[in-house]
């Protein structure tokens, strides 16, 4: 049978949506869905997916538990639990170590060489001690209409993270479940927010340019990148809609994550497993790759070699698209794809480059609890418990 054309496809999967949206208010299509329940079942519609299939457990070894005295070892995984209120250390040969309550439904966080971690909760930025394995303070939000703390996937508080070059300042895209989001700057030496600057619906994700000078907020629900002047706090408002802007918050086909290319600074954000957008955020012009994944695509991150990993959460179709899978793009365009089972979330890439960790606590129906360790020279995959519904993963390595 012959391929649907990316238009065809696009067509169909706005007739799903549609019905869908006849059925379930604005808000809860809000994002890529309903928010799930903490068992894993879900809350309301789907916003046009099939409900995905009940994904198996990793295996649970018996995982040896040190007292956290000395040092964390490097190459441990830390993951935000976004079903729980805790980061959960993870050996990636044995599984879990050890974990540390940080604030309801952390999302996203960020390591620096100091060893400290910051954590995107609904109640504020949790500020982790890796080596003693502690919270060390809890920065509370400045933006108003955040409503009641809570969890699930429409909550407000914050989302996507990063941190400064020079681990001066943090930067937390903060989600605000009326209407657009802000991106709050904290000091990370006082641990106070010194800015808090305007950006898009739901900040998914947060990104720092190269020299520190910008910050780029992926804004989820409103098919936008807004660029902020980490001097100034001035902004700009980059449209990011390769299938266009129609069915608003009702759509599937949004920016969700994106990566700085280190070669050049762009921006890369993948869509549907169809199209890569590389977007220049100095002069706003954007162009488009084609991707074969041909799958919903959520968490990429990029090796110092300019090799992308894209994570691929499943198919909003099952009919017409293809399941989850880890796709690994060279700096030449050159695609693998690797299956996956189960739904999937972010992924991060260990100090040597070979292997990738993707977490499977995903903003939509049907998560585990767990990590798919990825060998990314054979493709090999194998399975880690990881907290419960762990969504953002970062490898911890000494400077």
């Amino acid at each position: 049978m012959r391929r649907p054309t990316a238009r065809g496809r696009t067509t169909r999967r706005r007739v799903v949506r549609g019905a869908a949206l006849g059925l379930a208010s604005v808000a809860l299509l809000a994002g890529c869905t309903t928010a799930g329940t903490r068992d894993g079942t879900a809350a309301g519609a789907s916003g046009g997916a099939a409900p995905a299939s009940p994904a198996p457990e990793a295996p649970r070894p018996e995982a040896p538990r040190p007292e956290p005295s000395g040092r964390t070892p490097d190459g441990t995984l830390l993951v935000a639990d976004f079903g729980a209120d805790t980061v959960t250390f993870v050996d990636p040969d044995a599984g879990p170590v050890d974990s540390v309550e940080v604030g309801e439904a952390p999302y996203g966080l960020v390591v620096g060489e100091d060893g400290r971690a910051w954590v995107a909760t609904a109640e504020g930025v949790a500020v982790v001690d890796t080596h003693r394995r502690e919270r060390l303070d809890l920065v509370p939000y400045e933006t108003a209409g955040l409503g009641p703390v809570t969890g699930g996937e429409y909550r407000g508080g914050g989302m996507g993270i990063a941190l400064a070059p020079d681990g001066r300042h943090v930067y937390v895209g903060v989600n605000v479940p009326s209407g657009n989001g802000t991106l709050e700057t904290i000091d990370t030496g006082t641990r106070e927010v010194t800015a808090t600057t305007a950006v898009g619906r739901r900040p998914f994700d947060v990104d720092v340019s190269r020299d520190g000078r910008e910050v780029y907020a992926t804004g989820h629900d409103s098919f936008d990148v807004t660029v902020v002047d980490t001097r100034t706090q001035d902004t700009r408002r980059i449209e990011v809609a390769p299938y266009g802007t129609e069915g608003g918050l009702g759509s599937w086909l949004k920016p969700h994550y994106a990566v700085v290319r280190p070669s050049d600074g762009r921006l890369l954000l993948p869509f549907e497993g169809e199209r890569l957008v590389v977007l220049d955020p100095e002069t706003g012009r954007s162009a488009v790759e084609r991707m074969t994944a041909d799958t919903h695509q959520h968490g990429v991150t990029a090796t110092p070699d300019g090799t992308l990993l894209v994570v691929g959460t499943g198919p909003i179709d099952p009919s017409e698209d293809a399941g989850p899978s880890l796709t690994v793009r060279t700096k030449d365009g050159q695609e693998r794809v690797i299956p996956l089972d189960g739904p999937h979330e972010d992924v991060a890439v260990s100090a040597d480059g070979r292997t990738a960790y993707v977490t499977g606590g995903f903003t939509r129906d049907g998560y585990w609890n767990g990590i798919s360790v990825v060998d990314l020279a054979t493709g090999d995959t194998r399975r880690l418990p990881a907290g419960e519904r762990p969504l953002g993963v970062a490898v911890l390595r000494s400077p």
